[in-house]
C-alpha cells in the first residue's frame, strides 16, 4: 500500500480546509439526498462526500456505510486530491478500475477487509481559490470501469456539492457578524 501524500501546497489547502469551518457544521439533508442520488445514478452500494485534514478523511454525507471517516494514510480521497499518477488532478475525475490491480490500493485495508472497495471513481470538490478539500466519491465492491456519462453526472453533483458547502461557510459569516 502507499499512503495517501500531501499536496506541495498542502498548508494553504488546510488553511482553506479549515477557514470553511465545516467540520463543526451540523448535517446537512441536501448532501446526503446528492450522495444517495449518486450512488443509484452510478449503480454503486456505497457514495460519499469526504473531507480531507492533515491525519483523517471525514464523511459529512454517506450512503451505504456506516462509519464518520477513516485516516488520510489509507484513503481513497486523499490520493484523489492529489492524483500522483501525474502530479496534477485531471479533470477533477479520479478513477479506479480495479483496486486489487493497482500497486497504491492491492493490500490497502479497505481492499482486502470491509467495505471491500474495489473500485472507486470521485470528483475532487475545491474552495473559491482553488484549494482541493475533498470528494465526491462512488464506491463499489466489483470492478468496473465507469462511462463518460457517469463522469459528466459526478462532475454535475459534485458542482452542487461545492456550491453548497461554499455557499453554507459565506452563510455562516454572514450569520456570525450580525450574532
Amino acid at each position: 500500500m502507499i499512503p495517501a501524500p500531501a499536496l506541495k501546497d498542502e498548508k494553504l489547502r488546510l488553511q482553506a480546509l479549515h477557514a470553511l469551518n465545516l467540520t463543526s457544521a451540523s448535517p446537512d439533508a441536501r448532501l446526503d439526498y446528492i450522495v444517495e442520488f449518486a450512488a443509484h445514478t452510478l449503480k454503486a452500494p456505497i457514495g460519499l462526500i469526504t473531507l480531507i485534514d492533515e491525519d483523517h478523511q471525514w464523511f459529512i454525507a454517506s450512503h451505504g456505510i456506516n462509519t464518520t471517516g477513516t485516516s488520510r494514510d489509507i484513503s481513497f480521497c486523499g490520493h484523489a486530491i492529489c492524483d500522483i499518477s501525474n502530479g496534477v488532478v485531471s479533470d477533477r475525475v479520479f478513477e479506479i478500475t480495479d483496486s486489487k490491480k493497482d500497486i497504491r490500493f492491492f493490500d490497502n485495508p479497505l481492499v482486502v477487509e470491509s467495505p471491500w472497495i474495489r473500485s472507486y471513481i470521485s470528483y475532487v470538490l475545491k474552495t473559491d481559490c482553488g484549494m482541493n478539500i475533498g470528494t465526491l466519491c462512488i464506491i463499489d465492491n466489483v470492478s468496473r470501469e465507469f462511462t463518460d456519462i457517469n463522469k459528466q453526472m459526478l462532475k454535475l453533483l459534485g458542482s452542487m456539492v461545492e456550491n453548497i458547502l461554499l455557499k453554507r461557510h459565506h452563510l455562516d459569516g454572514i450569520k456570525h457578524k450580525f450574532d
